[in-house]
This record gives C-alpha cells, sequence and structure tokens, in this order.
C-alpha cells in the first residue's frame, strides 16, 4: 500500500476541492461557541486537528477568509469559493496545526469526538454525555490528544 492509498480523503460539496489527510489526526471535538454554530448551521462544529504538513490540497485552491476570535487572535478559514463547504482553519497561535472540519471527510462513519468545547454557549438540548467538557477553549490540549486512540481507523478500509 503506497502512502497515497493510506490518506484520509475528503473534500468540499461541489467537488472542486480534494485533499488528503497524509498522517493520523490528533484528536476529535465539538465547538459549541456562537462562530461555529455560525458557520455550520447547526448546534455546534466539529474540528480535527491534524499537523499542517499533514495535509496536502491534491485539487483546487481554497479561498482564505480571516475571523477574530474571542482571545483576540485571528483564524485564518479556508472554503470552497465555489459551493461555500468550509474545509478548514487555522488558529494563527499555532500554524503547524490546521483544524479539519471532519464533515468533508469522503468516509465519516469512525468519527468519535472526545470532548466538547464552549459548552457555556452550547444549545439546552444537547447531550454532552461523558465526554471531556470546557467551559470556553482550554489553554491546554494535552487531554484532548490523549483521549484520542492512537489509530481511530486504518486509513483504506
Amino acid at each position: 500500500m503506497t502512502e497515497h492509498d493510506r490518506a484520509y480523503a475528503g473534500g468540499c460539496q461541489c467537488g472542486r476541492i480534494r485533499y488528503e489527510i497524509r498522517g493520523e489526526p490528533l484528536t476529535l471535538y465539538c465547538c459549541h461557541c456562537t462562530e461555529c454554530q455560525r458557520q455550520s448551521s447547526s448546534a455546534f462544529g466539529m474540528s480535527m486537528p491534524v499537523r499542517s504538513s499533514d495535509l496536502v490540497i491534491i485539487q483546487g485552491e481554497p479561498k482564505e477568509w480571516r475571523r477574530p476570535a474571542e482571545s483576540g487572535r485571528e483564524v485564518i478559514c479556508r472554503f470552497c469559493p465555489d459551493c461555500g463547504t468550509r474545509l478548514f482553519h487555522n488558529p494563527t497561535r499555532n500554524l503547524k496545526v490546521t483544524n479539519v472540519k471532519p464533515g468533508t471527510l469522503d468516509d465519516t462513519k469512525w468519527l468519535r469526538p472526545v470532548g466538547h468545547l464552549w459548552t457555556r454557549s452550547a444549545q439546552t438540548w444537547v447531550n454532552l454525555g461523558d465526554l471531556l467538557s470546557y467551559e470556553q477553549q482550554p489553554d491546554d490540549f494535552t487531554e484532548l490528544f490523549a483521549r484520542w486512540p492512537r489509530r481511530a481507523r486504518s486509513p483504506g478500509e
């Protein structure tokens, strides 16, 4: 099996943008901040941090938009210029990590979040279960990374 065969593949709704993640994700969590609610048009957004060096755009060129985070730093948001699908975002505090929007992966059946962020703005009907829970953005993601299984699934399955 080649490295290309072992990648996690994904793309936008219209198919203009295609990408691969050529390494293991670092974790997966749900974010309940009002910006993620607005961006996802839902009760929360999901983020799957990966090493930026593991993310490869194999087709198309995402458009970029920047927005301020509650911390005052910027978040770089990348999306398809045709269909508008949000694909990734990069917090400027750490450009070595890219947060992939995991709903854009071709195979999403294996996704299992390990935590919830910004629960203070979560919709009251959302059941947070027994996952890690943070009222806002944690200063340290160590526990979120530690809870993520090293091999959530085998790429190519």
